[in-house]
């Protein structure tokens, strides 16, 4: 894996703690800069309490450093899904053919963004519904793998989400 290889994570208020933490500490063990950005600098805070200092605000975010997007679920995306900064970077690492990581309700801000239409995806229960509706492909599964599209459904399918994931980092 390439040293200057940096993942972004992008997430808000009342994020799933586990689905934020996993992937976080996952890359940072092997050495993977990561930066978490949000709306608003100084800390975010998950939904059981745990709090993570956020990097960058959104709006200093370079896609361009970046080599990997994770989008984490919980209800972070409802807020992260109306900033058109946000939108633009995953629209960004689409183009760039870079992998996108959403689980959970992470997946709503794929489906603001328009990118989801034709691609095979997987997405918490709730979100069934919407992400048909934007055209996707939908299966229950606990991975879903579309080219360098990587989803999952809820905190109990991290660890084939992440194992996924450290593949596309090592391809």
């Amino acid at each position: 894996m390439e040293a200057a290889m940096k993942a972004l994570i992008i997430s808000a208020d009342n994020f799933e703690d586990s689905e934020l933490l996993v992937p976080y500490y996952r890359l940072k063990e092997e050495e993977i800069d990561v930066d978490v950005a949000s709306m608003k600098t100084g800390s975010i805070k998950g939904k059981h309490g745990y709090e993570v200092e956020v990097t960058k605000a959104l709006k200093d975010v370079n896609a361009g450093d970046y080599g990997i997007l994770i989008l984490p679920g919980g209800k972070a995306p409802a807020a992260v899904r109306k900033e058109k900064k946000a939108l633009d970077l995953a629209q960004y690492f689409f183009e760039m053919n870079r992998p996108v990581a959403a689980i959970c309700h992470g997946g709503q801000t794929l489906i603001s963004a328009g990118l989801v239409k034709g691609r095979r995806v997987t997405c918490y229960r709730s979100v069934v519904p919407e992400m048909k509706e934007a055209g996707a492909l939908y299966e229950d599964a606990e991975v879903v793998v579309d080219g360098n599209l990587v989803t999952s459904r809820q905190p109990s399918d991290l660890p084939a989400f992440m194992r996924e994931i450290m593949k596309k980092l090592k391809a």
